[in-house]
């Protein structure tokens, strides 16, 4: 607290310190008075009533400092007000609510966004719910200032708060906490009212609790650990979207579409970034149209996995199948492409067939796809010799994911496609995928008995001769592996 400016001219050293000019003023101020009560007596007292109005003063200002004596000893111990008088004390508010100054503590003010330390109940005793709240504003000094007052007329509080800068206003989205009674739509009619538009509502988790740049550090952590982040996480960075990783030449040899240029592309609800190999990765969101600040981030994490390189985890697991053989199962990359022709050359045109659904000649053409970290997992089987013997993949397909198995004819029947089947549910589940699907033949008997070994809820679909499996994931474990195998030990290169 800073010192009042008399403490400072009072003392020194720790003694009073004695001004002459105070002394001088004082000592002027008691000779007027001197004369002037003088005055006034003369004035008085050569009236004809003079003494008597003498008496009645003279009490009068007994009387007045007695009362003033009393009064002072009666409220000289009152508990302090906490108002200093250097400027009125701010009536309270609810949390989330701005007057003037809409910054709070731990809000950064460079970036918009931030968490301040008020994210109390909304209803100060009961039922809460979290709400992800987008809407736009006008670019106008107080705009938002009013939004804020009408979610707190609501007792809804106000935790997290990004700001997106528009060529015409700015798109705002709030983290919000409700009482359990007000529902969404309370709360978007509030903020229609305050002159927000274009409001999008879902409800959030605790996950959502997290501040963006923490949010942005930790999704870039990951990308950079495994280059199959990239879809996932871009994905977590911008909410709920449909993303797809187009290569740059399909496997007829034409591309499939116009590329994105290097900068990328921000057309409404679509976004294109050129993939580090030269395809175009796509961004499709329907209901809510990217901000500027969305698109930045997004080319950000892309910019960031091309600068990286290719990459994928070197961690190994060594298991023994039920017939006492060793087999390690690892990440695949684009580097495992010739053992996997290998292994094409020793699978019969069935294994084959059953596997790619169309002409076995074009099986090799596939492995650039298959193999490339950005669009899956890939798991290899390797003997003790280094021969890959199995490959299981996990492709991201949009909104949806893929499984698809392949293991070499001598190695079938020994539990491997098990192994690899409850290997890549499990990644699934840690990437929060709802269901996963297997494209085959009702002739493929290995493949259906595997899916069904997942003691999962399963889905069957026959379209034109070809099965389609969908498994749920709702009761997955995220360390669920494939039964029927002992672990002896990791290696991790």
């Amino acid at each position: 607290m800073t010192p009042d400016i008399s403490d400072v001219t009072r003392a020194k050293n720790g003694r009073p310190v004695h001004h002459w000019r105070r002394d001088l003023v004082e000592l002027a101020a008691l000779f007027t008075a001197v004369a002037v009560a003088d005055a006034v007596a003369n004035l008085i007292g050569h009236g004809p009533d003079g003494p008597a109005l003498l008496a009645i003063s003279a009490v009068a200002l007994v009387a007045t400092a007695g009362f003033h004596t009393w009064w002072s000893r009666r409220h000289g111990h009152a508990p302090p007000t906490g108002d200093t008088g250097a400027r009125p004390t701010a009536s309270p508010r609810p949390a989330g609510t701005a007057e003037g100054d809409l910054s709070s503590p731990g809000t950064d003010a460079g970036d918009g966004s931030g968490s301040g330390p008020g994210s109390g109940s909304g209803s100060g005793s009961g039922e809460t719910v979290l709400w992800r709240m987008r809407t736009t504003v006008r670019d106008e000094p107080g705009s938002l200032a009013v939004l804020c007052v009408a979610l707190a007329e609501l007792r809804v509080d106000i935790l997290s708060l990004q700001t997106h800068p528009l060529t015409e206003g700015t798109v705002d989205e709030f983290l919000l906490r409700a009482p359990a009674p007000v529902a969404a739509s309370e709360v978007t009619r509030a903020v229609s009212l305050s002159g927000g538009f274009g409001t999008w509502i879902e409800r959030a988790d605790a996950h959502d609790l997290v501040d963006a740049p923490t949010r942005v550090l930790g999704l870039a952590t990951r990308t950079a650990l495994d280059a199959a982040e990239l879809p996932l996480a871009l994905r977590q960075l911008l909410g709920r979207c449909t993303i797809r990783s187009l290569p740059a030449t399909s496997v007829r040899g034409d591309r499939p579409e116009a590329g994105a240029p290097v900068e990328g592309a921000l057309e409404d609800t679509v976004m294109r970034l050129r993939a580090p190999e030269g395809g175009v990765i796509t961004v499709e969101r329907p209901y809510l149209p990217f901000t500027p600040t969305e698109f930045a981030r997004a080319r950000a994490l892309v910019e960031l996995d091309a600068r990286l390189g290719p990459r994928v985890p070197r961690s190994r697991d060594v298991l023994t199948l039920p017939q006492g053989k060793d087999i390690i199962v690892r990440r695949a990359d684009a580097g495992d492409a010739e053992a996997a022709k290998a292994m094409h050359e020793r699978c019969s045109q069935r294994t084959l067939s059953m596997r790619y659904h169309g002409p076995v000649g074009d099986a090799d053409k596939y492995l650039k796809h298959l193999l490339s970290p950005h669009f899956g997992r890939t798991l290899a089987v390797q003997t003790a010799s280094g021969r890959v013997v199995g490959l299981g993949h996990l492709l991201w397909d949009g909104d949806e994911t893929e499984i698809a198995l392949l293991v070499e004819d001598d190695w079938q029947r020994r539990g491997i496609g098990g192994e690899l089947l409850g290997r890549l549910v499990a990644m699934a589940v840690e990437a929060g995928c709802d269901s996963v699907y297997a494209v085959t033949q009702a002739a493929n008997t290995g493949m259906v008995a595997a899916m069904r070994g997942l003691d999962l809820p399963l889905d069957y679909q026959i379209e034109e001769g070809t099965l389609v499996i969908t498994a749920r994931l709702e009761t997955a474990s995220p360390h669920a592996e494939g039964a029927g195998h002992e672990r002896e030990h990791s290696v991790h290169d």
